[in-house]
């Protein structure tokens, strides 16, 4: 499958300035921030290109102000890279599909991974399940 790419115009144009500033220049937004995420059964999927991140069922209250996930829906929608802004150094998560910047992943979640995908809620967009 082919990359998503597109020109920084086409990106701003889709794109909230909040999601663009968060995806494609990496930025964060403030915590609890982002009320817009459901506790029913659905999908989390990319703001940018729409592909499937987080399933509903992996979510939890990590208490940090980001919505938090302790595992991907495939380690092939998402990829991890270093990230050494900050002056520390971090696991930045980004969508494989489109290079859209997530968040940054933590190995201090919950079992059964250990992990705990802190996400940007301008990166996301919540898609309830049919039926329940």
């Amino acid at each position: 499958m082919a990359k998503i790419t597109k020109t920084d115009a086409q990106w701003r144009e889709q794109l909230s300035d909040l999601a663009y500033k968060v995806t494609r220049k990496a930025g964060t937004e403030r915590a609890f921030s982002n009320d817009n995420f459901p506790k029913a059964n659905g999908m989390f999927e990319c703001v940018c290109c729409g592909d499937p991140l987080f399933d509903a069922q992996t979510k939890f209250d990590s208490g940090t102000g980001w919505p938090s996930f302790f595992a991907p829906v495939s380690g092939e929608n998402v990829t991890e890279k270093v990230d050494r802004k900050l002056f520390m150094r971090r696991t930045e998560v980004i969508c494989s599909n489109c290079d859209a910047h997530l968040g940054h992943v933590f190995p201090d979640g919950p079992a059964p991974t250990g992990l705990r995908y802190c996400m940007n809620g301008a990166a996301l967009n919540f898609v309830p399940k049919e039926g329940g």
